[in-house]
């Protein structure tokens, strides 16, 4: 599995699992963008076959109910789901 990688300060790793047809997914890189976060992410819907199976097992890993955005913060993988961008942006306090 490749992530697609958007540059932008790199002090925390986020990584988002999104659906390309979500507007929650979108919203929610926007604020990234928008904050010059960098992050890596996976359209799960563009995925087929084994490469499907294993990375929304991942997800599943991080967030049970399987929804998206589900969004991996920093090295304590610290998770939220949604596009709750008060939260996401309390977690990323470090580096706004």
């Amino acid at each position: 599995m490749e992530y697609t990688h958007v540059d932008g300060d790199g002090h925390i790793i986020v990584t988002i699992f999104s659906l390309s047809t979500c507007g929650h997914c979108r919203r929610t890189k926007a604020f990234f963008e928008k904050k010059g976060i960098a992050y890596d992410y996976v359209d799960v819907d563009l995925l087929s076959g084994e490469t499907l199976a294993e990375v929304y097992g991942l997800v599943k890993t991080y967030n049970p109910r399987g929804s998206f955005p589900t969004i991996v913060i920093g090295e304590k993988k610290q998770v939220i789901v949604g596009d709750r961008l008060d939260e996401i942006a309390a977690a990323l306090e470090p580096a706004i």
